[in-house]
């Protein structure tokens, strides 16, 4: 079946079973993408598991808009293997408060992504069985995937422009 055709039959489902809980439906380069939300991410991973059969948790990672009204915003990667497509789940959470559910309950494999997710962008993941830092040292205060800090040290010589002509 062609993916655009398999595309429109998810989003129908999708649409019957959680209504205006699934949001900015979009394709890029034939990857369906949703938004949707905290209060029902579980129950949209699970029946995306249990009756559409994305049996594959490829990636969860997030994404971090800085001083826009997203916040941050938790990005599932799925996979159905029998049927060959991919999915893609984005929730948009607070900048202040970010928590989200666990997907632990729906794939143990969860697991690592979420701790991982945790430690470079400071989502919480509430139920999560053991979350802590899983790439960086426990005593590090801030979380180096949000973008709150310069990309470049303002006090370098070497990237003065007089010194390039400028």
């Amino acid at each position: 079946m062609e993916a655009t055709t398999l595309n429109n039959n998810i989003h129908v489902k999708l649409t019957e079973k959680f209504g205006e809980k699934v949001t900015a439906v979009s394709e890029p380069y034939g990857l369906l993408t949703f938004v949707t939300y905290k209060d029902v991410i579980i129950n949209v991973l699970s029946y995306l598991k249990d009756e559409l059969k994305f049996n594959f948790l490829t990636d969860i990672t997030a994404v971090h808009y800085p001083g826009q009204h997203h916040g941050i915003a938790v990005v599932y990667h799925l996979n159905n293997m029998v049927e060959r497509v991919r999915i893609r789940i984005k929730v948009f959470i607070s900048e202040q408060n970010p928590t989200i559910p666990t997907a632990t309950t729906v794939w143990k494999g969860a697991n690592w992504m979420e701790r991982e997710t945790y430690d470079l962008f400071g989502v919480r993941f509430e139920g999560h069985p053991d979350l802590r830092r899983i790439l960086n040292m426990d005593d590090l205060g801030v979380h180096p995937m949000l973008k709150q800090y310069p990309l470049e040290d303002p006090n370098r010589v070497d990237k003065k422009d007089e010194f390039f002509g400028r």
